[in-house]
């Protein structure tokens, strides 16, 4: 059965990601990918994660795919060969960008680390 739920799954989430790409021709929404999808297990929910790339405002682009959600499950009807399309609830993933803060500060700690190294060398250096 689990199997069935994550093929279902997959399913839905590709066919949402060719809407998006290739169907939904919003300006507002941008260029957004669809990162993972949880369904609920009677199949009547669907909790779609998106990440919007080289936008300043997610939220803004967000709410313009909340606007389009209907188009989106029409779409998906159309696609999809299962007795009820679920309801879609588009959530922001903000992964990347935590991901991205704590490499930017890993590098920091590290350049620091470096720092501290060589002004360490230099020290006993100018001892001997």
């Amino acid at each position: 059965m689990a199997n069935k739920e994550k093929r279902i799954e997959m399913l839905i989430k590709k066919n949402i990601s060719d809407i998006l790409l290739f169907e939904l021709h919003d300006k507002e929404v941008g260029f957004v990918t669809v990162t993972d999808i949880k369904m609920s297990k009677d199949y009547q929910y669907a909790r779609v994660f998106v990440s919007f790339l080289g936008t300043k405002n997610p939220a803004k682009n967000l709410d313009a795919l909340k606007k389009a959600r209907g188009f989106v499950r029409t779409s998906l009807s159309k696609k999809m060969d299962i007795w009820k399309i679920p309801q879609i609830e588009f959530v922001l993933d903000d992964t990347f960008e935590k991901a991205d803060k704590i490499n930017k500060v890993l590098k920091r700690e590290s350049d620091e680390l470096e720092e501290l190294k060589r002004l360490r060398e230099q020290n006993e250096n100018s001892e001997n």
